[in-house]
């Protein structure tokens, strides 16, 4: 009995599955390859390369094709390896404050649409579920069949760098059936890191007790859960503003203040899954109570709220971010004003974050961002001014480019990252079967 699971799990198969995953990670990272550059990435000899990538080609995991005739240099074209686009899908849900965000692609990176919904206040899990349902099944056509998918056991994988290709939406384009996870943002500190209860200040946002459940029932797989601005950084590192960053610091200015780190292409969630939580560092002790329960924290400052409630104190007249962004495009001063303070103390925030950690981007997202330079110039002037001289000239400052589908590709990036869905490994024999 042991001699069977040991020929099904010896040291040379799981050698051979090192180096499969060790490929299948540079085709998730880089995107299509020839033999030769895997060749150069992996370090394996070229037999061995050769016998590896004939398996996943065989095993359906790898595709190999030729470039088209229209991009071929003369001679004989080289044959590229890139991941079975039809090996699987990932989904992402953000569950926001007010709205619900869901965003799919294929493991070959390429997008098959997202979508978002705004609801009104004080709904419940169920009821945001049936959103977020519905939401999906409108980017491949028919509903989304519940408990329709398989988990399969999957290697780990890294992704990083590498924009996702827009391809066409095509009715019937998301298959349930290859999912192996669902990535899921929620608002609010995670209390710990497998993410089940939170913060908040809505009904609906009091409690995540019963919503990893909730989403199992529904769509018959594993849910991992994050923080959903967390997981904006995330993606914003993989695919979005910092996709050549490495470590990255980003930070979102919406109707709350918050942010995530990206170090080494790994999200950083810290100890208790607080990590990121920028909009209640104090920035005026003397300030106005935040909802935290603390006082002049950057959120009473350079929040959505704060900043229409600032500028109205001015004489300003704005009924929402919408009409102060558009204030401000047309250089009303007071608008200026409130951004210039705003600015200002984000800026001096990420330079004691920037001292601390020694970040490569920061990207700055949210409603406020939108302002553009009139907010992103008083960030950087800040933050020049408050971080040490030798990273002066070395951090860049740059908007977020993913918008509201930000955090459901993060939880995309979330199950690419913890629950990669290429390679279906045959289940060792163990004494039981033997």
């Amino acid at each position: 009995m042991l001699c069977g699971m040991q020929a099904h799990d010896g040291p040379l198969t799981r050698l051979r599955k090192s180096h499969e995953q060790s490929v299948l990670d540079l085709l998730r990272k880089h995107g299509p390859l020839s033999r030769a550059e895997l060749g150069a990435h992996s370090g394996l000899s070229r037999t061995t390369l050769y016998d590896i990538v004939a398996g996943l080609v065989e095993g359906g995991a790898v595709v190999a094709a030729t470039p088209q005739a229209e991009v071929r240099r003369r001679g004989r074209p080289v044959e590229k390896l890139s991941l079975n686009p039809h090996a699987g899908e990932a989904i992402g849900i953000d569950f926001a404050r007010r709205a619900v965000h869901v965003a799919a692609i294929n493991v070959a990176h390429e997008v098959i649409g997202s979508a978002s919904e705004a609801h009104a206040p004080g709904l419940t899990w169920n009821q945001r579920a049936d959103i977020a349902e519905r939401l999906l099944g409108s980017l491949g056509g028919p509903p989304v069949p519940r408990a329709a998918a398989t988990h399969g056991s999957t290697p780990r994988s890294a992704s990083a760098g590498r924009a996702p290709r827009h391809g066409t939406l095509r009715r019937g384009a998301l298959r349930l059936g290859s999912l192996s996870a669902i990535g899921v943002g929620v608002v609010g500190p995670l209390i710990d890191a497998g993410g089940v209860h939170a913060g908040g200040t809505d009904v609906g946002e009091r409690s995540l007790d019963g919503l990893p459940g909730l989403l199992r029932e529904r769509f018959g797989v594993p849910v991992l859960l994050d923080n959903n601005t967390r997981l904006a950084a995330l993606a914003e590192a993989v695919w979005g503003a910092a996709a050549d960053g490495g470590d990255v610091l980003y930070v979102r200015l919406s109707h709350g203040v918050g942010g995530g780190l990206v170090v080494g292409g790994s999200l950083h969630r810290g100890m208790y899954g607080m990590s990121g939580e920028f909009g209640h560092v104090t920035v005026d002790p003397d300030g106005a109570p935040c909802q935290c329960g603390g006082t002049g924290c950057l959120e009473t400052v350079a929040s959505v709220d704060a900043v229409l409630q600032r500028y109205r104190t001015a004489g300003g007249r704005a009924e929402d971010v919408t009409a102060f962004l558009a204030a401000a495009a047309s250089d009303d001063k007071k608008a200026h004003d409130v951004l210039e303070r705003a600015g200002t103390a984000v800026g001096t925030v990420l330079a004691a974050v920037c001292n601390a950690v020694g970040p490569g981007v920061i990207v700055i997202g949210g409603e406020l961002a939108e302002a553009g330079a009139a907010l992103i110039e008083h960030v950087e002037q800040a933050l020049h001014t408050h971080v040490m001289p030798l990273a002066r000239d070395r951090v860049r400052v740059r908007r977020a480019t993913l918008g509201e589908a930000g955090s459901a590709l993060g939880g995309i990036a979330l199950v690419l990252h913890e629950s990669p869905l290429l390679s279906r490994y045959p289940q060792p024999v163990t004494e039981e079967h033997a």
